[in-house]
């Protein structure tokens, strides 16, 4: 198996996060499609919702050992600290996976897929966008409440199962999720309808707004506190060893 391991890092978690939002993808809109085009008679609303949640817990077991837990292109810049690179890739490579898992759905529902020749009627897109952004904001809060070393810590493994919570919550959209499943529709004959209008734009853009929005409200509020209280207590703590030292020496020295 030796032979097969790829030695780039980026890479690798690249193409985990490849397969882990077709996954997500998949199985998320695969239980919209069966809803849609059932008619409703295979699911309902709160299906979708866990649907998508249980998706997300599924794909970050999947590669969250090999490339973290990012499950969002924008999540990816949400601490500010990782390099443009890496968000770029995984942009690309989740695009690709959205693509693939929009793909297989085609695949199983194509004969009442070619039934519908336009999408849905569009939504306001200021409400759209205003939904977008404070759904990522919210998401954006949990995930860093959940990845905070400094807050209540969440039991090693479950993780996934945590972020999966909030997604069945939240049940939004994202950037990759959404664009992937749009470039197929319009490879696969509905090119003037997923591209015509300003609306496409939004589920790329409201997410990376509602990231800022949510680590400006987490980090001065909650993260920046959480972080001085625990530099605090290791700066009292490395006091209390030198002190401890001192007296060792101390009581050396006078006997």
């Amino acid at each position: 198996m030796g032979t097969f391991q790829i030695r780039h890092v980026l890479l690798r978690q690249a193409l985990a996060e490849c397969l882990g939002t077709l996954i997500l993808v998949m199985f998320g809109c695969g239980s919209v499609a069966q809803l849609v085009l059932r008619r409703g008679s295979h699911g309902t609303f709160l299906t979708v919702n866990f649907a998508f949640g249980f998706a997300a817990t599924l794909g970050i077991h999947v590669y969250g050992q090999v490339s973290g837990e990012d499950k969002h292109p924008s999540v990816v810049i949400r601490t500010w600290r990782e390099p443009w690179r890496k968000f770029s890739l995984f942009f690309l490579f989740q695009t690709l996976g959205a693509f693939m898992g929009s793909a297989i759905i085609f695949g199983i529902h194509s004969g009442m897929c070619l039934t519908f020749s336009n999408p849905q009627a569009d939504q306001n897109c200021r409400h759209w966008l205003a939904l977008q952004s404070i759904g990522m904001a919210a998401l954006i809060v949990c995930v860093l409440a959940i990845d905070d070393p400094h807050n209540n810590p969440i039991p090693a493994g479950l993780e996934a199962f945590t972020v999966g919570f909030v997604v069945l919550v939240i049940c939004l959209s994202m950037s990759a999720r959404d664009l992937g499943p749009r470039f197929f529709a319009a490879l696969a004959g509905w090119r003037g309808h997923v591209v015509n209008t300003y609306r496409f734009l939004v589920p790329i853009c409201a997410p990376f707004l509602g990231v800022v929005v949510g680590v400006l409200m987490y980090q001065p509020m909650i993260g920046h506190h959480l972080e001085g209280e625990a530099q605090e207590r290791q700066t009292e703590e490395a006091v209390e060893v030198e002190r401890f030292k001192l007296s060792d020496i101390t009581a050396d020295e006078d006997a």
